[in-house]
C-alpha cells in the first residue's frame, strides 16, 4: 500500500464525504492498551443502560449480556487500534437493534487508509428481495453486468460475508440493516471486516448462468470516492413536468432561514404555474429536525396538526451532565431533562403547528415519494402526512419505523474518544400506532437503488396520467 497525494479537488470531495457520513479525521491511527479498552467497554454498557429509553425494547437483557461478555472475551490482544476496537464495540450496540442507538461507520480509520493509497472492492451492491445485486461496477472487467447477482466473494458465500457485516451496524431489522449497508456502501464495509486485498475472485449470477471472474481491487479515492455519487441526496430542488410540481426538499436541517425562504419562493412559483398535482421526493433524505419538516406540511395542510401522538423522553444524571456542559440550558426543552428526576420517562409536548394562510396554500393533490433510504425525520413526515390524510404516499416502505426510538444523546467514550449515539426517547405516529413496521405506501412501486433509472417517480407519473 503506497502513500499517494491526493489532488485539491478530490481531497475536498473527501472532506464532504468523511463530514457527512464519518467524522473527518486523516491521522494515523491510535493504538489503545487492553485496560483501555476494556474501561471504555464497560462505560459505553452502563451509559447506554443509563440513557437509553428503553435499551432491551427489541433484544431482551439476557441476550444482550451474553453478546457484551463474548465480545470482552474476544479482547485479548496488549494493544488495539482503533479499527479493532470501533468494530468490537460496535458488535455491542448493535445488539439493541435500535437504528439510532449506533457507533457509526469508522471515518477516522477509513480516512487514514484514503490517505495512504488504500484500496477497495470494486462492485457497489444493492439488496433486494434476498439478493446482492451489483448496481455499480467501477472494475476494468466489463463482462461483469449490472444487475447480476453476486453469489460469493473469494470462496466466501454472500450469506456469510454479510453476518461478518451485519452486526457492526445498528437497525431494528434486516431489511434496514441492508438500507444502512446500502447508504454507507459495501465496498466500504468489506474493507472495514476483510481489510486490503489486492484481486476477489467474485461467483456471479446473471441471465441464469453462473460465472466467475477475477477482478482487481481499486483505488479508494480515484477509483471510488471520485466516482460514486451518495446515496443521501440533500439538494433542494423545483422543476415542473406537466401539470406537476415536483419538489426535493433536501435534508430538514441547516439554516432555517434559509430553507423557509426556499420554501416559501417554491410555492410562490407553484402558484404562478397553478399546478395540480405537487409531488414532494422524500427518498433518500437524511431526516433532520421537525421545525424543518412542519414548516414544509404547513403549505399543504388543511388544519393545524403535529408530527406526532405522543413524544417521550428520559432522562438522567449522565444526560443532565452533558446538557450542562454542551446546551443552552435557558432552552425549555433541556430544561425539561434537567428539572426531572434521574432515570424517569415524562411527556413532552409539542403544540399544534398552523398552516399558511388559505391564500398561500397548495389546495391540489399532493404525492408524497418515499423508499427504504427515507431516514429518520422523513419517515416520521411520511407518516404525519399519511394519518392526516394531506397526501398519497408512493413508493417502496421506509427502513425507519414510522413509530421509534430516537431524540439521540450523542457523547464520546472516556479513554477511545469514540462517538456514541443512544435514543433517549420515543416517537408515536400520529396514528397511534406502535406497529413494527415503516411507512407503508398506498401506492407501491419498487424502487431500484443504484441504477440509473427512477422507476418511483416515472410510475407516479404514468398514475397521474392514466387519471
Amino acid at each position: 500500500m503506497k502513500a499517494i497525494f491526493i489532488s485539491y479537488t478530490s481531497y475536498h470531495k473527501l472532506l464532504f464525504v468523511f463530514g457527512l457520513f464519518f467524522g473527518l479525521n486523516l491521522q494515523a491511527q491510535e493504538l489503545f492498551s487492553r485496560s483501555d479498552v476494556l474501561e471504555d467497554l464497560a462505560f459505553l454498557k452502563e451509559s447506554l443502560e443509563e440513557t437509553h429509553y428503553n435499551l432491551y425494547a427489541y433484544t431482551p437483557k439476557q441476550e444482550f449480556d451474553e453478546n457484551y461478555n463474548q465480545v470482552k472475551n474476544e479482547i485479548r490482544k496488549d494493544s488495539l487500534s482503533l479499527l479493532e476496537v470501533t468494530s468490537l464495540f460496535q458488535k455491542v450496540i448493535s445488539k439493541a437493534k435500535n437504528g439510532h442507538t449506533e457507533i457509526g461507520f469508522p471515518g477516522k480509520s477509513y480516512g487514514a487508509y484514503a490517505n495512504a493509497g488504500g484500496t477497495l472492492f470494486p462492485l457497489e451492491i444493492a439488496f433486494e428481495d434476498g439478493k446482492s445485486l451489483i448496481r455499480k461496477n467501477w472494475s476494468n472487467n466489463d463482462a461483469i453486468k449490472v444487475g447480476a447477482e453476486i453469489l460469493s466473494i473469494n470462496s466466501v458465500s454472500m450469506t456469510e460475508v454479510l453476518s461478518e457485516i451485519h452486526p457492526l451496524i445498528s437497525a431494528e431489522r434486516l431489511y434496514f440493516k441492508n438500507a444502512k449497508l446500502e447508504l454507507y456502501s459495501f465496498p466500504r464495509y468489506y474493507w472495514q471486516v476483510y481489510g486490503e486485498q489486492e484481486r476477489f475472485e467474485v461467483v456471479i449470477r446473471s441471465d441464469g448462468a453462473i460465472k466467475s471472474y477475477m477482478v482487481d481491487a481499486v483505488e479508494l479515492i480515484e477509483g471510488y470516492e471520485m466516482k460514486r455519487t451518495e446515496l443521501i441526496n440533500s439538494e433542494r430542488k423545483l422543476e415542473f413536468i406537466g401539470a406537476s410540481a415536483y419538489l426535493n426538499p433536501g435534508g430538514f436541517g441547516g439554516d432555517e432561514a434559509k430553507y423557509q425562504k426556499f420554501i416559501d419562493s417554491t410555492f410562490i412559483k407553484i402558484k404562478e404555474r397553478k399546478s395540480t398535482n405537487l409531488i414532494v421526493d422524500l427518498r433518500n433524505n437524511p431526516g433532520g429536525d421537525d421545525s424543518f419538516s412542519n414548516y414544509l406540511v404547513s403549505y399543504f395542510a388543511d388544519k393545524p396538526f403535529k408530527w406526532n401522538s405522543s413524544f417521550k423522553l428520559k432522562t438522567s444524571a449522565f444526560l443532565k451532565e452533558h446538557t450542562q456542559k454542551n446546551y443552552d440550558t435557558t432552552n425549555v426543552y433541556w430544561q425539561s431533562a434537567l428539572n426531572h428526576k434521574n432515570g424517569e420517562v415524562y411527556e413532552y409536548e409539542f403544540g399544534k403547528y398552523a398552516p399558511q394562510p388559505k391564500t398561500q396554500r397548495f389546495s391540489g393533490k399532493v404525492y408524497v415519494l418515499v423508499n427504504r433510504q427515507s431516514h429518520s425525520q422523513s419517515t416520521v413526515t411520511a407518516a404525519q402526512i399519511q394519518d392526516y390524510s394531506f397526501g398519497t404516499i408512493v413508493g417502496e416502505e421506509t427502513g425507519e419505523y414510522a413509530s421509534l426510538y430516537a431524540s439521540i444523546f450523542q457523547y464520546k467514550l472516556p479513554k477511545t474518544q469514540i462517538s456514541v449515539h443512544v435514543s433517549k426517547g420515543k416517537m408515536v405516529r400520529v396514528n397511534g400506532s406502535t406497529k413494527e413496521e415503516g411507512v407503508i405506501p398506498d401506492i407501491y412501486i419498487k424502487d431500484h437503488l443504484l441504477d440509473e433509472k427512477d422507476e418511483i417517480l416515472q410510475g407516479l407519473l404514468q398514475v397521474i396520467t392514466k387519471k
